[in-house]
């Protein structure tokens, strides 16, 4: 069957064919922050980048608990999906997408009340702070939508299905940037524009991609199913728990480094948040083969082919250095104009420099974080959670002490090297213990 794919074709060949589009899906999903950022940047002033950059770390975080939700929900669709036992499986897509629309509700009213308390905690520049906030209230007011679309693709991508989440992030993202030049540059609306122009693409994304989901498991099977099943639930929290930590460590950190950077002053935060988009958009590929082992890992141990992940991990390696080599010759030929791209030729000395300083030296660390994300998604995808999650811990760990503790004394560039450290600390973790063959032990007990 062509759902199966995963589980019949060679490793590498399947692997690159859902990986693929979710690369690029969610590239095109970065494009909602890189486009308000860009824009406000060059046609609103260094101060509306700052302001912006002042929410992204923040905002990325809940971008990850939808993503990492959807991501530890999905391996258990998977597995399902790989065994065919429909039923069960549409019971944990019910469930998960209700479990989460109560969980995106709950967080949109934190954030409503405490933004603007998170950003003075933060130390948010005092000539940005209300920009940032007015941008957040905004922000949280979609969170539901944005957690709908998020968790949904992951469930396309359970079923194999990864172009169509593809369609509807293409749809959105250049609704998104259309409505973000016509409301800030028509209607100057700096920095609330382009959250209502996010709010608006993610919305009508969102329930387009419930509606097409719908008739696309129906179409699978027509059993009846629970709405809600608290077993399943169970079930994919032991996972999305774990998952939402790891997915989240990045932002996390970049939250709590952000009052680090903050210090430095609004140009340095401007020129930082414009190095840490391109940076976002770089690692995209390396989280979408991260993505794509979990569910290959667990489509195959539900059809009982366990021996062929070890085969997928080294074919996606392979594909991770040959990007990572791509991503750092980009970067060190052309992160001058990447960075005036979002400052623009009136852009301060200091942001330009601090944005280019960054760029170049993280380039040369990307194949890292892409060899922690690859196993990182076999031990997700496998249920193997108790190291996953301490050596997302300690990268998150790691990187905050360094940062708060070393880079107000030796400057700026500590932020720099705890990113890579942190990478690397939580690889050779996660790495060692794929190399105990733990996950096949969970395989058998529960085939068993």
């Amino acid at each position: 069957m062509e759902q199966d794919y995963l589980t019949t074709q060679t490793p590498g060949k399947a692997l690159l064919i859902f990986a693929l589009p979710m690369i690029t899906g969610n590239l095109f999903q970065q494009t909602y922050t890189m486009a308000d950022s860009a824009i406000v940047g060059r046609f609103v002033g260094e101060g509306a980048l700052a302001a912006v950059g002042a929410s992204y770390a923040l905002t990325n975080i809940f971008i990850c608990v939808a993503i990492g939700g959807g991501v530890g929900s999905s391996v258990v669709v998977s597995r399902y999906f790989g065994a065919r036992e429909y039923r069960k499986m549409k019971s944990a897509v019910f469930t998960a997408l209700l479990t989460f629309l109560v969980v995106s509700i709950l967080l949109g009213g934190i954030g409503l009340v405490c933004s603007e308390g998170i950003l003075q905690l933060l130390k948010t520049p005092p000539d940005v702070l209300d920009m940032a906030v007015d941008y957040l209230q905004i922000y949280f007011l979609g969170l539901p939508f944005l957690f709908m679309y998020n968790v949904l693709s992951s469930m396309f991508n359970a079923l194999g299905k990864s172009r169509v989440p593809l369609y509807f992030l293409i749809f959105s993202s250049v609704f998104n940037v259309v409505l973000d030049v016509i409301l800030v540059t028509r209607f100057s609306m700096g920095v609330t524009g382009v959250a209502w122009a996010t709010l608006i693409a993610q919305g009508i994304s969102a329930v387009m991609s419930f509606f097409v989901f719908l008739r696309l498991i129906h179409h699978l099977s027509q059993e009846k199913s629970s709405v809600f099943q608290l077993r399943e639930l169970g079930s994919m929290t032991r996972i999305a728990l774990p998952s939402i930590l790891q997915q989240s460590t990045v932002s996390i950190g970049m939250m709590l480094v952000q009052s680090v950077v903050n210090s430095f002053g609004s140009q340095a935060l401007a020129g930082f948040s414009a190095g840490m988009r391109i940076e976002s958009i770089c690692v995209v590929p390396m989280s979408g083969i991260g993505n794509a082992l979990s569910s290959y890992t667990a489509q195959n141990i539900g059809a009982g082919k366990p021996d062929r992940v070890p085969e997928g991990y080294r074919s996606a390696n392979r594909l991770i250095l040959l990007i990572a080599l791509g991503l750092m010759l980009v970067l060190e030929i052309f992160h001058a104009p990447l960075i005036r791209l979002f400052l623009g030729n009136e852009g301060t000395a200091t942001a330009v420099q601090t944005g280019q300083d960054y760029l170049t030296f993280i380039g040369f660390f990307f194949a890292m974080v892409g060899f922690k994300m690859a196993v990182d998604g076999i031990l997700r995808g496998a249920g193997d959670m108790k190291w996953f999650t301490v050596a997302n811990l300690v990268n998150l760990t790691l990187r905050v002490t360094l940062s708060v503790t070393l880079a107000p004394k030796v400057g700026i560039g500590m932020v720099w090297w705890a990113v890579p450290m942190g990478w690397f600390v939580n690889w050779a973790i996660s790495y060692r213990q794929y190399r105990t063959g733990h996950w096949r032990q969970i395989y058998q007990t529960k085939k068993g």
